[in-house]
């Protein structure tokens, strides 16, 4: 669907520049093209990240996500140097603009169909913790907020006739989307650097909590995040007098309830017996 939409929002966005010969128009279009390349690297990475994990792969393939996330952070700088390429050119140079309010009007068809696409992929993400989902709705609202300040500068230009606005606006437009795309990065850098999980930590403390009369203590907690898992481990004091099933049994139920209420945590815990 993304890629489909992807392929039909360039069309639109290349006939809104022929109309109008606006450089903000054309980089709105050359911003498709990156879109396009990576709804096709985020269809390819949920592919991967949904294997099973193997004897390679022992903790899944999620990983992949963040990666695809990462990259899609480069598309969209990508997309701001094309733009700040293409508006340089055009900057010292006198181009009659034409037709501007047919123009705005076919991108701002474009723009909606951009807007309801990343609207349910972000949704879409919220439900799955889907990485890469994310940052394709992230891409795609960038183009949405690109497309609003071209129009914004058009209508400037229609008002004003400065036609050297249509460059400025584009390097605007530009540095707007470059900060949304390093701020994807830098996301999606943590999660590949296993990052503690403090969110899903406190919680899970929270579950142990009302069991603390079975047990002494807990420390050594970790946790980290692999895709849209998170594994976690700790180390539970118990009293040494207790039988191994017993041992085993209150961490079979710890496990359990914990998984209940999230569900996207694999815990691990290692059972330290004191006297």
């Amino acid at each position: 669907m993304a890629i489909i939409g992807g392929v039909t929002i360039l069309g639109i966005k290349l006939l809104a520049y022929l109309v109008s010969n606006s450089v903000a128009l054309l980089s709105d279009a050359l911003e498709s093209i990156v879109n396009i390349t990576a709804s096709g690297l985020m269809f390819f990475s949920i592919h991967v990240s949904e294997k099973p994990a193997d004897d390679s792969h022992n903790y899944g393939h999620q990983k992949i996500e963040e990666i695809s996330s990462m990259l899609e952070g480069v598309f969209i700088i990508a997309a701001a140097l094309l733009i700040v390429y293409a508006a340089t050119g055009r900057f010292f140079e006198s181009v009659e603009l034409l037709e501007l309010n047919l123009a705005i009007g076919i991108s701002m068809l474009a723009a909606a169909l951009n807007a309801g696409l990343s609207w349910f992929l972000a949704r879409t993400a919220r439900r799955s913790g889907s990485a890469a989902l994310e940052g394709d709705a992230k891409h795609l609202l960038s183009d949405v907020i690109s497309s609003a300040g071209v129009w914004l500068g058009l209508f400037v230009v229609q008002l004003t006739g400065w036609n050297f606005m249509d460059s400025i606006l584009a390097f605007v437009v530009a540095a707007l989307i470059a900060k949304m795309g390093i701020g994807l990065i830098l996301k999606s850098s943590h999660h590949l650097m296993d990052r503690s999980c403090k969110e899903e930590e406190e919680k899970m403390k929270e579950i142990l909590a009302r069991h603390r009369f079975r047990f002494i203590d807990f420390h050594n907690v970790r946790t980290r995040r692999h895709g849209n898992q998170i594994f976690a481990e700790l180390h539970l004091s118990v009293d040494g007098s207790l039988s191994v099933k017993e041992a085993h049994d209150l961490t079979d139920h710890l496990e359990e309830e914990i998984k209940e209420e999230l569900p996207s945590m694999n815990l691990i815990i290692h059972i330290e017996p004191k006297k």
